[in-house]
């Protein structure tokens, strides 16, 4: 794995997160990072040192951290904002910062759900989910004043006819360069005048045959409708105890928590996701429909469950990612299952939906000591694991 990144005399040691995962030729930063840096260097090295400390910086969706990393390195006088729905990304920032002694005072994280401040400059990586794009393009209308302002860039692969619409309707009329190095720059000219989309998150959605509503926030997934793994998963909820506790582990919008708790109102549960705007969509979902169970419900933005006791639960649910960004891997899954095993009682279960063509039998066999398939299908399997008394 490469860990050296070099670009315009910059020198930095970069690590993906989390740092003791086994990534293989995975590296922390890509083209879109450095199309990105070019520019921004270009623009920031025609201004005098007290107009570059004038304004922040915004980025948004900085993944590992290289952006602000590249940027304090080059210009440690620079204050940076920066904006982002993931917590693993902010902990890779922090540490890719401090393992290369730059100055954590002049870097402000805010998460995706906060208002963005006025900037003299904008970085944006365009994320994988177009809604969520949409939403922060909303935010950003009403900052954006110039074309040189809002630096973007992505994969030329992804740039394509509705992506453009999008940006136009959102900012001003936007068009693309020609490819460099796989990658583009969309540039957007700003008009007041441009159609201003009207906010359409968070979404509001009800949960077939049930009374139960889910809240949905722009970077969540499934964002208007119940996947068909939650609802294969839906199908075999383990039946709990009176007083027994319960964590939804990569909650999204809650679904398979709050469903616990519809059937055992006297469940504790735990509802954790790396993503800000998960939590968020999990809270209002039982908000919106168990009012009289938040006070026993619990909501944390986490990497895995490092904020949660050894021994601390009886179930485990989760619906395992299978990419980080726009990596397929299998390191994530891996991690939930060493965290679940850490939580639960002896005695306790985890217990999973998975494509059935991802290895996870023999992960949770390799972590617990054994997996039992509960149910199957053409595309997905249940299993369930217990930790050994």
């Amino acid at each position: 794995m490469n860990t050296h990144f070099t670009l315009a005399g910059i020198h930095l040691q970069l690590k993906r997160w989390p740092a003791k995962t086994d990534f293989v030729n995975l590296q922390a930063w890509d083209l879109v990072d450095e199309l990105l840096l070019t520019e921004a260097f270009r623009q920031l090295d025609a201004l005098p040192v007290h107009q570059r400390s004038a304004l922040p910086v915004l980025l948004l969706n900085d993944q590992f951290g290289t952006l602000s990393c590249a940027l304090l390195a080059r210009y440690p006088e620079l204050v940076l904002i920066n904006s982002s729905d993931s917590y693993v990304s902010q902990l890779a920032c922090q540490a890719n910062m401090q393992l290369n002694q730059l100055p954590a005072t002049q870097l402000t994280f805010i998460n995706s759900l906060s208002p963005l401040p006025a900037a003299a400059l904008i970085l944006l990586r365009v994320p994988r989910d177009h809604g969520f794009l949409g939403y922060q393009l909303q935010q950003l209308a009403p900052l954006v004043t110039s074309s040189q302002q809002l630096i973007v860039a992505a994969r030329a692969r992804d740039i394509h006819k509705n992506l453009l619409q999008l940006f136009s309707q959102s900012i001003g009329p936007t068009t693309a360069s020609l490819t460099i190095r796989k990658c583009r720059y969309l540039y957007c000219q700003p008009e007041p005048s441009s159609t201003q989309l009207a906010p359409s998150w968070p979404k509001i959605w009800s949960l077939p045959d049930s009374q139960l509503q889910l809240v949905n926030h722009a970077n969540v997934f499934s964002g208007e409708k119940l996947d068909i793994g939650a609802r294969f998963f839906l199908q075999h909820l383990p039946a709990t105890k009176a007083g027994e506790t319960l964590v939804d582990l990569g909650c999204g919008n809650g679904v398979l928590g709050l469903s616990a708790l519809a059937t055992n109102p006297e469940l504790k549960v735990t509802f954790t996701d790396e993503s800000a705007m998960a939590v968020a969509s999990a809270q209002q979902s039982v908000q919106l429909s168990l009012p009289e169970s938040l006070s026993d419900c619990t909501f944390l933005q986490d990497d895995g469950l490092s904020q949660l006791a050894t021994g601390s639960t009886d179930w485990v649910l989760c619906n395992p990612p299978f990419h980080q960004q726009d990596t397929i891997t299998t390191h994530l899954a891996r991690q939930m299952f060493r965290d679940a095993w850490r939580v639960l009682k002896p005695g306790g279960k985890l217990r999973i939906v998975a494509n059935r063509h991802l290895p996870y039998a023999q992960e949770l066999t390799r972590q617990f000591g054994g997996v039992s398939c509960l149910a199957s299908q053409q595309k997905f399997v249940i299993l369930e694991s217990e930790r050994k008394r």
